[in-house]
């Protein structure tokens, strides 16, 4: 099972508000997560209250080699976690 680490999609239109969850990959964008490692919320006013992340456990799946996406590549990366490419 190839496992990622990747944004569930939650709010309305125009409101978007994610989940970083790790899934399998062949599960649809917002279907089951193997578990919910934080949240992500671009259109608040805050930088803290922004994003909150479980760091050990993103630490713990990409050392078991869950790939992130894109976006959360990035966004692990604003917040110092280091991701091998």
């Amino acid at each position: 099972m190839a496992v990622k680490l990747r944004l569930k999609r939650f709010g309305r239109r125009h409101r978007a508000f994610f989940r970083l969850n790790a899934m399998d990959s062949r599960c649809p964008r917002d279907g089951r997560a193997l578990e919910e490692l934080g949240w992500y919320d671009p259109l608040a006013k805050t930088p803290d209250q922004q994003v909150s992340l479980k760091r050990e456990r993103i630490e713990y799946w990409l050392g078991v080699g869950a790939q992130p996406t894109e976006t959360v590549r990035d966004l692990l990366t604003r917040h110092g976690i280091v991701v091998k490419r």
